[in-house]
């Protein structure tokens, strides 16, 4: 999957956790891009099996849409506190770089982050 798609399922997660439900133009206004580049993901994500519309116009995490993002925004967390820790920077600024490394860090890698914070917490 790409990283734009990633961030799709990672912005419905996190507003369905906000808000309960979530329309196409929820997922716009948290990832601040068009309304036509969140209809082109949704047909998108939707053919994969990631996502349904129910109701409408409201969008749903499939069961493998939900373990799919849930992975990603676990990895966000876990960046966004392991740089906070190491650097003592702003959360917001270190929700930032999380977001971009999310996308490329091996396993291996978040397995490591996770045993040095529970050593270090």
């Amino acid at each position: 999957m790409y990283e734009s798609g990633e961030d799709y399922l990672e912005a419905i997660l996190r507003l369905q956790l906000e808000n309960g439900c979530v329309r196409s133009v929820d997922v716009a206004n948290k990832l601040a891009v068009s309304r036509p580049s969140v209809s082109r993901a949704m047909g998108l994500l939707e053919k994969d099996g990631y996502i349904e519309f129910v109701s409408g116009n409201t969008i749903n995490l499939t069961p493998k849409g939900k373990e799919k993002a849930e992975d990603i925004y676990g990895r966000h967390r876990l960046l966004t506190a392991f740089l906070q820790k190491i650097t003592g920077l702003p959360e917001d600024q270190c929700e930032e770089n999380a977001c971009r490394v999310e996308h490329q860090i091996d396993v291996d890698v978040v397995n490591g982050i996770k045993a040095w914070l529970e050593k270090n917490q």
